[in-house]
């Protein structure tokens, strides 16, 4: 009868056991469920704020490419009143030498102002060889005081903005004297009389 008692406790001990295993696993069951929504809520507030992070940026960069010549255009304001100003006093005077000082001066500062914020005038050199990457061609000239290839007349300058080319030099570009085919004829004679004597 003891055998039996002692077998009937051990029964009801592991029941008890698995009682507590059932209650320990809906427990972690739960706990698990409840941190899976945290992170879900945080997941998703995280989310939102990265959308309006983004949607924050575009608004300033909008923002930032609306207003970012504002300096340069502040800069080149005294220059537009100058023009202005000197074509209200050649209204009044009529004084060609005046207007050309004042023109003259306002393309200066207008240059300088440019300059501070990057922009670079260059003008090729009459002679100078002709570069593709700075250069571009629009006429060819006959020239035999130019080496071929060089540049023989500037129809614009080119404009320079931190190093890169916004706008190359528009030029016309030598080449060298053609020979017409009497000329050739001639020389070919010349050159057969030489080698004969």
């Amino acid at each position: 009868m003891d055998e039996v008692k002692k077998e009937e406790v051990k029964e009801k001990e592991e029941e008890i056991k698995e009682d507590k295993k059932e209650v320990n696993c809906e427990e972690l069951l739960a706990q698990k469920e409840q941190e899976l929504k945290e992170w879900k809520e945080r997941a998703l507030r995280y989310a939102a704020e990265v959308e309006n992070l983004k949607k924050s940026f575009k608004r300033e960069k909008e923002e930032y490419y609306k207003f970012a010549l504002e300096a340069v255009f502040k800069e080149l304001l005294p220059s537009i009143d100058n023009l202005e100003r000197a074509i209200e006093a050649f209204k009044e005077s009529e004084n060609l030498s005046a207007l050309k000082q004042g023109v003259e001066l306002s393309l200066k500062v207008m240059l300088q102002t440019l300059e501070k914020f990057g922009l670079k005038q260059f003008e090729p050199a009459i002679g100078e060889p002709f570069h593709p990457e700075f250069h571009e061609a629009l006429s060819t000239e006959e020239r035999e005081d130019i080496p071929d290839g060089g540049i023989a007349k500037v129809y614009q300058k080119g404009y320079k903005l931190h190093e890169r080319i916004i706008r190359p030099a528009l030029v016309g570009v030598a080449t060298g004297k053609k020979v017409t085919k009497t000329e050739e004829k001639v020389n070919n004679q010349t050159d057969l009389k030489e080698s004969a004597s």
